[in-house]
């Protein structure tokens, strides 16, 4: 028919025009609908195609990463279609990104055995799938901490700055950079759903705490940030081991449940981190009948005004969707980072208040 490969040239056309506004599948999925006008018999395939996460992740990679995204594709549309509409999906594939395909790996008829062999591939495959990215970004929590330490001796005790607010600004300048000369930066450093079993991306885990996809989210973490470390007595070597910690241990139960339930999902940034602390101060506020609160910047706000505070801004990044998918509010919820940095405060502060009424019955 060859409308794959027309449609495939005018999305490649499209990139290079405006390649920021085919970030997400909805947009993908209605410039590709259009781009079909009257051609019904590929209407189906082409949106389910659109909403395949892979599919932005080849449009907008190089290299290695866009290879793998290109093969991945393959073998679904082989496993899907029949040979005719995968030709023109491939064909739609090969022109949108200048990589030749070969012919389809369903050029020869499977057996009835094979077809049963070739069973569709689940959604998730359990935390060892994730294992490549935990492992590197526990690691790289050790090495962060210790490049804080010799910060701290060469530098920052000097200055006499406390390591919350080293952070702070160390996460304020990378966000003012990645607006700037390292535009590109986010996107390369900050880890979505398709990427969280790709060992090839495994860096990601290390990468996206520092910086944020969403400039709003980014401004509200920064001051949140300063305003609950800035008269903290912690070294940086400390505030980093934590820092890094946190926001994996959020990350690591959010990225297992979107991955679980094909969830689309982006994490950066450090909500998890944000959200851990302030609900760990709230909580302990309710638990022992007494107001906790942060004072810093010439500010003091209860802890329990920050959690509704934030916790209404959160609810209105987290619960809108971030791709084609059929996931229900409370899943989006939680894979999120935010809610993973609640429930692990709260849990902190009944473990904390329980060891605290313990010792007073010692």
């Amino acid at each position: 028919m060859g409308v794959g490969r027309d449609l495939g040239q005018q999305l490649r056309r499209w990139l290079e025009q405006d390649p920021a506004a085919l970030r997400q599948s909805r947009a993908l999925t209605n410039r590709l609908m259009d781009g079909l006008g009257a051609e019904d018999s590929l209407r189906a395939p082409v949106r389910e195609l659109a909403s395949q996460p892979l599919l932005l992740a080849l449009l907008h990679s190089q290299g290695v990463q866009q290879q793998s995204a290109l093969s991945s594709l393959r073998q679904q549309l082989s496993r899907t279609y029949a040979p005719a509409i995968e030709r023109e999906l491939l064909d739609l594939l090969e022109a949108a990104t200048g990589l030749g395909g070969g012919a389809p790996a369903t050029a020869a008829a499977p057996t009835p055995a094979a077809t049963t062999a070739a069973a569709p591939e689940p959604k998730g495959n359990g935390w060892r799938a994730l294992a490549p990215g935990l492992a590197l970004a526990a690691s790289g929590a050790l090495v962060f901490c210790w490049a804080g330490g010799a910060l701290d001796r060469e530098l920052l005790e000097g200055w006499g700055w406390s390591g919350g607010m080293a952070l702070v600004v160390v996460l304020g300048l990378l966000q003012a950079l990645s607006l700037g000369p390292l535009k590109g930066l986010p996107r390369r450093w900050w880890l979505d759903s398709s990427q969280t079993c790709d060992p090839h991306q495994a860096w990601r885990w290390l990468s996206n705490p520092w910086l944020h996809a969403n400039g709003p989210e980014a401004v509200a973490n920064l001051i949140l940030l300063a305003l609950l470390l800035g008269n903290s007595p912690l070294q940086l070597s400390d505030v980093m081991l934590r820092y890094c910690l946190t926001t994996l241990a959020c990350l690591a139960p959010a990225a297992a449940l979107a991955q679980h339930w094909g969830v689309q999902r982006r994490w950066s940034g450090a909500s998890g981190a944000v959200s851990a602390l302030i609900a760990l101060a709230a909580g302990l506020s309710l638990l022992r009948w007494s107001e906790l609160g942060f004072s810093s910047l010439g500010l003091s706000i209860p802890a329990w005004v920050l959690l509704l505070v934030y916790g209404a801004l959160q609810l209105g990044w987290q619960l809108p969707r971030q791709g084609e998918d059929d996931s229900t509010p409370l899943q989006r919820l939680l894979s999120s980072s935010w809610a993973w940095g609640l429930i692990w405060g709260l849990g902190w502060a009944v473990v904390s208040a329980l060891s605290g009424w313990l010792g007073a019955l010692r």
